[in-house]
């Protein structure tokens, strides 16, 4: 029987089902979706979408002690796999080599109409 922690950030949203994060010796996991900084959802265009994704997903690796230079996996799910190439020049102003192993994923849907991309993230700790 382990007797290792996990630690598990809380969503800051009160109504939250999931942890921000969860992390267990150095490594993290987080899943992130389009949400402003408000908290608001932005379920504009794939390009606002992937940035607001992939900003959450920032801020929630340096709350927890990590960056995106510290990212080992992705999993990107889409609604509309015609949608990869817009998301993939968003996650190019935020990645760069050596790139996190990564996979897309293409999805029916998501939790929320109107949502087009969620990223699921393995990253170490600092």
């Amino acid at each position: 029987m382990s007797t290792t922690a996990i630690d598990f950030l809380p969503d800051p949203d009160p109504d939250s089902i999931s942890s921000d994060v969860a992390g267990f010796q150095g490594l993290l996991v987080t899943t992130q979706i389009p949400v402003r900084a408000d908290g608001a959802l932005e379920l504009g265009d794939i390009e606002a979408q992937s940035t607001c994704t992939l900003t959450a997903l920032k801020v929630a690796l340096e709350k927890a002690g990590s960056s995106l230079d510290r990212v080992m996996h992705l999993t990107i799910y889409l609604t509309d796999m015609a949608d990869r190439p817009a998301f993939n020049a968003v996650y190019q102003r935020f990645f760069s080599k050596p790139w996190p192993v990564r996979a897309a994923v293409g999805v029916a849907a998501l939790a929320v109409e109107g949502m087009r991309v969620e990223v699921t993230a393995m990253a170490v700790q600092r």
